[in-house]
């Protein structure tokens, strides 16, 4: 068979591959506009089958297909949480599906948008009922969403909270697809062919950490009962975060969450040349949620399988563990029944430690054992339930933890966080009650300076003003009663859950609708697989 012949071959095929054996629907007439987005089935004929000379394999499709960006749509929490927003500003409803929608269900929301309509997000469920091959709405944040990302005004604000930019159709109808490379025309052809009349067109913005900020730079507006607007909550920052680091100059979004192979690999498996190739793992910090994917496989209706689910969850917590912090302890002594050390978390990434949705948490768990090996003095105990032993906010939704300079008892803790405030002053875990943060200690990235931070950005509560407190680290010191006879030993371990024990349990007052009360029961039986090891030390 020719190279000719071949490609041709690999157009009819690829043309007619969707996820799961379906059919593909009959091409559009000639005349006919040019789908705003194909849904990855297009893509994945081709960008799967991909393996390593030493026989990894690296297929873009199935890596994809088990990343929470895949599965942002199916997310059983998010769709808990809209239902809840809804019901506490119901006559914002169709607004907050609108909204909620756009990061979510990006490609179902922009089409909607197009034609004049909202994104709609609990018409698109469940996916069974809408599947005609595959749906908008069903493929998350996919291929053809993130390749068709316009260059113009990247990274601006008013792209921000999910209003990206798809690019425009030529003057021939043909729409853009963006990537690293440049292609031929053989392999412009079978993309053409394969999805439609999508070009394969070299664009460098597809590496840059612009391209994240759209979704990835949240500014929810709350909302009073009646659905009017009382003010606005840097909801999640990361790109801002990052831009105020070292790391804006040495490391973009993809360089730490699309890890690069390490041995050149065919990006295309029809006539692929070896190319360094980024595998689109998008690594991040939700194992949690990719086991309860593979858990609840058929109720959610995932495509990816259970087994890629776990090893992806597998991959998160080691990328976690080995990218994410640093704990160090220092000098220990002791002296009138009290034993001091200064413990240090070191952040190792490029924004706060832990950043994103203001349900992540992450905190610090110091046991000192005597010389019997028995517990002499302990802080941050984990319970079963997922909650954190003598943390304020977990026993009592009214109240938080503070920020410490220095723990003296059993029943303080260090968590790095951020808590919302609603417009009283309360605590709060309604993202659209949400006004202000009561508290946010979470961990600076390298270079980051609080003084001169946006307000967007900034360290709030007892943090802002402690010298511990600085870019790059967070330093507590212990001065702790102990009992037992010495030497001492002190272990530290930093704990890091997605989403913390509070803002489960007040979704439990919402329990009434189905999508609350499916996501709490999840969690109550999976609670002791909800928490990560980001790192440790013993001295």
């Amino acid at each position: 068979m020719t190279r000719a012949t071949f490609v041709l071959f690999v157009c009819a095929l690829a043309a007619s591959a969707r996820v799961g054996g379906q059919s593909s629907a009959p091409p559009a007439p000639s005349h006919a506009p040019l789908a705003s987005f194909q849904t990855s089935d297009r893509c994945i004929a081709c960008h799967n089958g991909l393996t390593t000379a030493s026989g990894e394999d690296v297929s873009i499709g199935f890596d994809w297909r088990a990343s929470v960006m895949a599965n942002s749509s199916r997310d059983p929490y998010w769709q808990a949480s809209v239902r809840r927003e809804s019901i506490d500003h119901a006559p914002a409803t169709a607004d907050i599906e609108d909204t909620c929608s756009r990061c979510h269900m990006p490609m179902m929301r922009y089409d909607a948008k197009v034609h004049g309509r909202r994104g709609a997000v609990f018409a698109s469920l469940p996916f069974s009922a809408h599947r005609d091959g595959g749906s908008l709405a069903e493929d998350g944040v996919s291929c053809s969403l993130c390749h068709q990302l316009s260059a113009e005004k990247l990274g601006a604000p008013d792209t921000f909270t999910g209003n990206f930019l798809v690019d425009s159709p030529d003057a021939r109808g043909q729409r853009h697809e963006y990537g690293p490379y440049a292609a031929d025309s053989g392999h412009t052809l079978v993309m053409k062919t394969s999805t439609e009349g999508f070009t394969p067109t070299q664009a460098a913005h597809i590496r840059q950490s612009q391209l994240c900020a759209s979704c990835h730079t949240l500014i929810t507006e709350a909302l009073d009962a009646t659905g009017k607007p009382i003010g606005r909550l840097p909801e999640q920052v990361p790109y801002q975060e990052w831009l105020h680091s070292d790391y804006k100059d040495e490391l973009t979004c993809q360089s730490c969450h699309m890890p690069v192979v390490s041995e050149p690999v065919a990006i295309t498996r029809v006539f692929g040349e070896p190319r360094q190739l980024s595998r689109h793992l998008f690594v991040g910090g939700n194992f949690f949620l990719q086991r309860m994917l593979g858990r609840h496989h058929d109720d959610l209706d995932v495509a990816a399988l259970p087994q890629e689910l776990e090893a992806a969850a597998n991959r998160t917590i080691q990328f976690l563990g080995s990218q994410a912090a640093r704990v160090i302890i220092g000098d220990v002594s002791v002296s009138g029944g009290r034993l001091r050390t200064d413990i240090t978390v070191e952040n190792l990434g490029g924004h706060k430690l832990p950043t994103a949705y203001p349900s992540r948490r992450a905190w610090l768990h110091v046991v000192v054992r005597d010389s019997g090996g028995r517990v002499a003095f302990e802080s941050g105990a984990l319970r079963p339930d997922g909650s954190i032993a003598g943390n304020d906010n977990d026993a009592d939704n009214t109240r938080f933890e503070p920020h410490y300079r220095e723990i003296t008892s059993s029943d303080q803790v260090e968590i790095f966080e951020s808590i919302l405030g609603d417009a009283n002053g309360q605590v709060t875990t309604g993202l659209l009650n949400g006004v202000r943060y009561l508290k946010d200690n979470r961990v600076l990235p390298q270079g980051f300076d609080k003084r001169t931070a946006e307000p967007d950005i900034a360290v709030q509560g007892e943090a802002a003003d402690d010298p511990g407190f600085t870019g790059g680290a967070a330093r507590v010191r212990y001065a702790v009663p102990v009992q037992g006879e010495g030497p001492f030993t002190v272990e530290a371990t930093l704990l890091y859950q997605p989403i913390g024990f509070r803002w489960v349990q007040n979704l439990k007052a919402y329990n009434s609708a189905s999508e609350p009360r499916r996501f709490t029961g999840y969690y109550d039986e999976m609670a002791q697989g909800a928490t990560a090891t980001l790192a440790r030390a013993a001295r």
